[in-house]
C-alpha cells in the first residue's frame, strides 16, 4: 500500500513537471516565432519602400505618354515651319529677260539720277524694275546662280523697250556672272554690260506704286 501510494506521488509529480516543461516550450516558441514576425513585417515594408520603376506600370505610361506628347509637338512644330517655308518661297509669277545693271547712291556718280525712288538706300540685292510695284520682292538665277532681292527703283529706261527690263545691282551682276565681285560699285569689271535670258520668280507683291504682272517697258 505504501509503495502504491508512492508511485501515486511520484506520477503527480512527473506529471506537473512535464506539464511545466509543455508550458515553457510553448512560451519560447511564441517568444521565438516573434522576432521572425517582425523581420517578416520590416522586410514587406523595406520592399515596398525600394520597387523599381517596372514595379509602377502608370507611372512608366505616365513618362512614355510625356514622352510622346514632346515628339508630337516637335513634329507639329517642324510641319508648322516646313508649311511656312513653302508658303513664303511661293512663286507668283515668273519669266526670263536680259538684265542690266547700275549702282545709282546719288552721288552723281557715273551720270546717275539720285537716291533710289523706293526709298531704300543703293544696296546689294536692289533691283529696278520698269512697271512692278516697289519694293516687290524677286529671286533672279543665271547658270546656276541666284540672288533674292527686292525692286528699289525704276529702270532701265529706254532700253525696257528693247527687252531689258531688269536692273541689277553691280555686286548681283556679277555674282551671277560669274561668281565673283565688281571692280567697283560702278563697274562690274567685265566687258558684259548685259546678261541674257535671266530667270526671274516674283516671290511677293511690294505696296510700292507700280503694276502686277508681266513687267511693262518704262513709261508705257
Amino acid at each position: 500500500m505504501q509503495q502504491r501510494a508512492i508511485n501515486v506521488v511520484l506520477t503527480g509529480v512527473t506529471g506537473t513537471a512535464l506539464a511545466g516543461m509543455l508550458v515553457a516550450g510553448v512560451a519560447a516558441a511564441s517568444d521565438d516565432s516573434a522576432p521572425e514576425k517582425q523581420f517578416l513585417a520590416q522586410q514587406a515594408v523595406a520592399s515596398q519602400e525600394h520597387q523599381t520603376p517596372a514595379d509602377h506600370p502608370q507611372k512608366s505610361v505616365d513618362k512614355a505618354t510625356a514622352g510622346s506628347g514632346s515628339k508630337a509637338e516637335s513634329e507639329t512644330g517642324s510641319k508648322s515651319d516646313a508649311q511656312r517655308e513653302k508658303k513664303d518661297s511661293k512663286v507668283l509669277l515668273s519669266g526670263r529677260t536680259t538684265a542690266s545693271y547700275f549702282w545709282d547712291d546719288g552721288s552723281g556718280v557715273n551720270g546717275d539720277t539720285g537716291a533710289p525712288a523706293g526709298g531704300k538706300p543703293m544696296q546689294k540685292g536692289l533691283f529696278a524694275s520698269p512697271s512692278w510695284p516697289l519694293h516687290t520682292k524677286v529671286k533672279v538665277s543665271y547658270d546656276g546662280r541666284s540672288v533674292t532681292g527686292f525692286v528699289g527703283d525704276r529702270g532701265p529706261g529706254k532700253p525696257s523697250h528693247r527687252g531689258v527690263m531688269l536692273d541689277l545691282d553691280t555686286y548681283t551682276f556679277r555674282y551671277l556672272l560669274d561668281g565673283g565681285k565688281p571692280k567697283s560699285k560702278y563697274n562690274a569689271g567685265t566687258g558684259e554690260g548685259h546678261l541674257k535670258n535671266v530667270k526671274w520668280e516674283v516671290l511677293s507683291w511690294g505696296k510700292g506704286a507700280g503694276e502686277k504682272g508681266k513687267p511693262q517697258p518704262f513709261g508705257s
